[in-house]
Order: C-alpha cells, then sequence, then structure tokens
C-alpha cells in the first residue's frame, strides 16, 4: 500500500511513525512534512488547503491511500478532492468537518443527536454576548466559532477577558462551564460502524499547574487509570454512535476521525467540543500504544469497511507526551532557533523514548524551529511514573534556546495510580 499523509506537525509524525512500522506500507510519502518526518516518508511540496493539489499529488503518487491531518484542508474540502480524483481519502468530507469548523453547527448535532453538552448561545451581537455572559456567570466559556488553531477558546473568572474576546469573534458561542477532568476520545469511523479508540487527557494551559493562556496542547497521557473502565462504552453509545447517526441522517456523513472532548462532569459525560481529525499532542500517546497496524484500518474507514475491522490491540504500557514550545509560545512564537541533541535521544533513550518533530525544518545540516510547538518528546513504560520518568529524561537533552515545556504531564495521575 502507497500512503501519503498530509501535514506537517507532531500528529503527522506520529502517524507517519505508525504506518512506516506497518509491514502492509510499502511506500510512505507527507506532504509538506518536516525535519522528522523526512527520516520516515518522502517529503512533497504542497499547499494543503488546495484540493486540486494534493489531488494531483496523490495520483501522480499513485497512493492508495491519502491520510488528511490538520483540519484546515478537511475544513476546505480536500478529502472531497482527493475522493473525486478516485483515491480513497482517511477524513471527512466539507461538509461533515463543519463538526469543528463551526461551534453552532457542532451544537446543532448534538441538539439533534441527543448527545450530552453544556448550555449555551450562538453570539453575533455586543448585546447577545452581555446577556449571555450574564446568563451564565463565572467561570467564563467563550468559543470562537471558527477554527482557530486550538487557540479560539478562552475560560476566565474576568467578565471584561472574557467580554474583549468575545467582540474579537464575528460569531461566538458562549456556554456554561463544565466541572470535572477532561478526557480526549478518537473513534475511527467509515460513516456507519464507530471504532473508538484508548482514551488520553492532555495539558491545554502553557505553564504548571494548569496556569497560563490556553495552547495548542502542552502535554498527554495514556492510559487514565482514574477513569470509569466503562468510559469508552458508555461514550460509544451515548455520544459518538448517536453523532455519527444523525450526520448520515442528515446527509452529510462522516467518515474519518472523530475527536470528542469530554468533561466527566458531577452530572455525568459531558462533550466540550469535537475535532474532526486525530488531536495533537494526543494522537502521540494513543498511536505509541496502538499495537493493530494502522494503515488497514485507516483504509477500511476510508472505503466503508470498518465493520469488517477485527477488535484492535492495544499495549498494556503507558505513554506520555511533553511538547517543547519555542520562546513566547503560544504568542508570537520565535524560530529558527538551532535545535540540539536530536542524536542523543535517538542513541540514549530509543526504543522507550523518541521525538516527534512538530514546528521544526532543516538549515544546511541543522535542524532549526519553525513553529511554537517545535517537538514533543513521547515515552512509553510499565506505568505512567516510567513513562514520564523515560520522557522528561529525554527532555532533558534536548537544547533550543528560549525553550519552554510544562514539568507536570502526567504527574498528578501517575501519583494516585501508585495510591
Amino acid at each position: 500500500m502507497k500512503v501519503l499523509v498530509i501535514g506537517g506537525g507532531a500528529r503527522e509524525h506520529a502517524l507517519c511513525r505508525s504506518l512506516s512500522l506497518d509491514p502492509d506500507v510499502t511506500a510512505l510519502h507527507c506532504a509538506p512534512g518536516n525535519a522528522g518526518i523526512a527520516e520516515v516518508a518522502e517529503l512533497h511540496p504542497v499547499d494543503q488547503l488546495d484540493g486540486a493539489a494534493v489531488a494531483a499529488l496523490a495520483t501522480r503518487l499513485g497512493a492508495d491511500l491519502v491520510v488528511v491531518g490538520p483540519e484546515a484542508p478537511l475544513v476546505a474540502g480536500v478529502a472531497d478532492a482527493v475522493r473525486a480524483a478516485g483515491i480513497p481519502a482517511f477524513g471527512p468530507s466539507r461538509e461533515a468537518a463543519e463538526l469543528e469548523g463551526s461551534k453552532a453547527f457542532a451544537k446543532d448535532v448534538m441538539a439533534g443527536a441527543g448527545v450530552p453538552t453544556a448550555r449555551s448561545y450562538v453570539c453575533t451581537t455586543p448585546e447577545e454576548i452581555d446577556e449571555a455572559l450574564d446568563a451564565f456567570g463565572a467561570p467564563y466559556v467563550v468559543k470562537d466559532d471558527g477554527l482557530a488553531a486550538g487557540k479560539g477558546v478562552v475560560v476566565t473568572e474576568d467578565v471584561e477577558q472574557a467580554r474583549a474576546h468575545a467582540l474579537a469573534c464575528d460569531r461566538v458561542v458562549i456556554e456554561e462551564y463544565l466541572d470535572g477532568p477532561e478526557v480526549s476520545l478518537f473513534a475511527i469511523t467509515d460513516g456507519t460502524t464507530v471504532l473508538p479508540l484508548q482514551p488520553a487527557q492532555d495539558f491545554k494551559r502553557a505553564l504548571d499547574g494548569d496556569q497560563g493562556p490556553n495552547t495548542g496542547g502542552m502535554g498527554a497521557y495514556s492510559p487514565l487509570p482514574w477513569a470509569d473502565p466503562r468510559l469508552v462504552e458508555e461514550v460509544l453509545a451515548t455520544v459518538l454512535q448517536p453523532t455519527v447517526d444523525e450526520l448520515r441522517r442528515r446527509g452529510t456523513p462522516f467518515s474519518g476521525l472523530l475527536y470528542a472532548g469530554l468533561a466527566i462532569t458531577g452530572r455525568g459525560v459531558r462533550v466540550i467540543e469535537f475535532n474532526a481529525r486525530f488531536g495533537d499532542p494526543e494522537t502521540q500517546v494513543v498511536l505509541a500504544r496502538l499495537r493493530t497496524p494502522l494503515a488497514g484500518v485507516l483504509l477500511r474507514a476510508a472505503d466503508g469497511t470498518l465493520a469488517d475491522q477485527p477488535p484492535l490491540r492495544w499495549s498494556d504500557e503507558a505513554a506520555v507526551t511533553v511538547v517543547v514550545a519555542s520562546h513566547n509560545y503560544p504568542g508570537t512564537p520565535r524560530t529558527g532557533d538551532p535545535v540540539e541533541g536530536l542524536a542523543e535521544v535517538a542513541e540514549k533513550d530509543a526504543p522507550h523514548a523518541y521525538v516527534l518533530h512538530a514546528g521544526t525544518r532543516r538549515d544546511g545540516d541543522a535542524v532549526v524551529s519553525a513553529g511554537g510547538r517545535v517537538l514533543s518528546v513521547t515515552a512509553t513504560g510499565s506505568d505512567l511514573t516510567e513513562a514520564r520518568e523515560r520522557a522528561y529524561a529525554a527532555v532533558g537533552r534536548i537544547r533550543l534556546d528560549g525553550s519552554q515545556h510544562r514539568t507536570d504531564i502526567a504527574e498528578k495521575a501517575a501519583k494516585d495510580a501508585r495510591g
């Protein structure tokens, strides 16, 4: 099988790493990729948002499967263009990807499917914004209706900060605050059959102790030793399957990766948000534990035969990812700084720990930073404590001027699991 992955972040590096280990994959391509992906896949330049260009590249390469990683190409209809060229694509249509592209659309689908979520208002005027903020009170949850690369949400006790964020958006969803721990649950679907993966938890705030601004994610871990063993079963029955059924009923079937961001509240599971693709950095830890070869599962989702997929096999090990971000992230990041220590990690920490590249590029013989989140250092271990130790040992070998990372990824879960 020849596979083309679209994207150039750590999520795509994780996907390419898993696909490169799949014996059925005979050729692996990525466009545009990054410095790390180049070690496992052949890179090609492409405008990720240009469906015709992506379809032409897939045709030229003779791809048997195209995997669209990021949300923006999906919302732009890139998967549709690939399918129109007669090539199976893993990723929802433009219409179905509105589940992530518009928070208001997602709320409407959840209402139709009877999926439990936070009460909310969709606001377009200053008057509506003030009414909604008054109705819910603090803490205020304000979400840009459109795509914002994981940084469109503000959760704050400060009404003026909440109002300022809301006024900066064309259309905004203001909703009640959901208490309780958050869980990310991915499911692969062909539009009918829904195959849930193992749950993970990510860390959105920039600083230790969940302080600082929201980011695209500073780390993640899996499994969740504190979660109810029946959680996946419950979410499949009450959230994932009803959502897929509702989208099919509306004539916009969703095939690809459905990501449910969940809050485990005192009143039960509630959906915080849906995404239409693998989440970053949760993908890094979920795929680290997946033992079933990946390509065949994605192809079955793309060609509508997921019901034939045998049960997925999972490692009993734990996985932890720590994101190394550039100076000033999530503000305007500093780029072009050399990244050192990567060979040291490969030599001393493999196979238990490895580096997945996010915002990197080659500059001659050097790897330099090229984005806000630069690397995802991922490690596995017999439990979360061992996985954490291995991840942070590897992080300690990496040198990137002005870089930042959280030191408490999976710390509480590891302590609680030890009792």
